[in-house]
C-alpha cells in the first residue's frame, strides 16, 4: 500500500521538453515510474526518446493540452516542470482536465499565483502536491517529482516533509527501514498538500506503521498537525522541526519560515507536538533515531 501514488499511477509531464523536465523525467522513469507522455502546446506531435529502469527504450508522445495526453494515455498524474510565470495556468489546466494528482515542482512560483490556484481547487476532484517541492516517492513503485530514489526502499515508515533536503536525509538515515511514501510537500506559505493531509492518508494506510513529520520554523502549521494528530492519528509519530538556531524576524530559506516573537518558533512547535506525544528530535539524526526505537520495540 502507499498514499497518492503506486505502480498503477500513469504519469505526464508538464514542461517534458525542458531541461529540468527533461533530466527528471529520465530519473522518474529510472525509478520504475510509468511516464506515458508530456505537454508542451509549442511541441505538440513531437516525441522524446529516453529508457526504462531496465534500459528498454521509450518512446513519449508530445501533447499540445493536459486534456488530450490524459485521453489519449489515460494518465493520471501529472508532473509541473515550467517556468513560475507559466505554473499558474498549468496547474488551471491540469485541473480543469480533472487530473487526479497534481504534482508542482517549480520554485518561485508567485504566492498570489498560488493562493488563486489553491481557490480553484475547491470543489475539484484534483489533490495538488506543491509548489516548490521535491514531490512524492513510494519507493519501488513510482516517483512523481525530483526525490533520489536510490535512497531507500519500501518498507513501513510514511513520511511528510516541509524540506527536500530534510526529506532525503530521513530517507537515508532510515533506508534500513524503508517507507511506505515519503511526501514533500514544500515550504511555501501557501501549498496543496498539507501535513494534516498527509497523516490523514497515513493513518488509513494499513501497511504505514509510523509516521516521520518534518516541519520548520514560521506559521502554524505544524502546531495544527499537533492537534490533528492528538484527535485522529493513533500511529506513532516523530517529529523534527527545523530552525532551532534562526535569529528572531528574519525570513530563513523557504517563503514560508518568518518568525515573530514566541510565534512560529522551532521551540513552540516542538512543544505543541510533544504535548500530543509526539516525540520531537532536535537533530534530523537524533530524530530517526527516535523512530527506529519505536519500531525496533514493536
Amino acid at each position: 500500500m502507499s498514499i497518492y501514488l503506486n505502480s498503477d499511477s500513469k504519469i505526464i509531464v508538464q514542461g517534458i521538453t525542458g531541461g529540468m523536465g527533461a533530466k527528471h523525467t529520465a530519473l522518474m522513469l529510472d525509478a520504475a515510474s510509468t511516464i506515458v507522455g508530456g505537454v508542451n502546446a509549442r511541441k505538440a506531435g513531437q516525441t522524446v526518446d529516453h529508457t526504462d529502469h531496465e534500459g528498454n527504450p521509450v518512446i513519449l508522445p508530445v501533447f499540445g493540452t493536459v486534456s488530450e495526453a490524459m485521453s489519449e494515455t489515460g494518465a493520471n498524474v501529472s508532473v509541473v516542470f515550467v517556468p513560475p510565470a507559466f505554473t499558474k495556468d498549468a496547474c488551471i489546466e491540469a485541473i480543469d482536465a480533472g487530473i487526479e494528482l497534481l504534482v508542482v515542482i517549480t520554485e518561485g512560483v508567485p504566492v498570489q499565483d498560488t493562493a488563486e490556484v489553491f481557490a480553484y481547487l475547491e470543489g475539484k476532484s484534483t489533490r495538488m502536491i506543491g509548489p516548490n517541492c521535491p514531490g512524492i516517492i513510494t519507493p519501488g513503485e513510482s516517483l512523481a517529482g525530483i526525490t533520489p530514489h536510490t535512497i531507500t526502499d519500501s518498507g513501513p515508515i510514511g513520511l511528510v516533509s516541509k524540506s527536500g533536503t530534510l526529506t532525503y536525509q530521513m530517507m537515508y538515515e532510515l533506508r534500513d527501514f524503508g517507507f511506505s511514501t515519503a511526501i514533500g510537500i514544500g515550504g511555501d506559505p501557501v501549498i496543496g498538500t498539507t501535513h494534516i493531509d498527509a497523516l490523514e492518508a497515513f493513518e488509513n494506510d494499513p501497511d504505514t506503521k509510523a509516521i516521520v513529520m518534518i516541519g520548520e520554523i514560521g506559521g502554524d502549521a505544524e502546531e495544527r498537525a499537533a492537534a490533528y494528530i492528538k484527535d485522529h492519528v493513533t500511529k506513532p509519530v516523530v517529529g523534527y522541526v527545523a530552525g532551532f538556531t534562526a535569529p528572531e524576524g528574519k525570513t530563513m530559506g523557504h517563503a514560508g519560515a518568518i518568525v515573530s516573537g514566541s510565534s512560529g518558533t522551532a521551540q513552540a512547535k516542538k512543544e505543541a507536538l510533544e504535548a500530543v506525544g509526539v516525540k520531537v528530535g532536535k537533530t534530523p539524526s537524533e530524530t530517526a533515531q527516535l523512530m527506529r526505537e519505536i519500531l525496533q520495540s514493536a
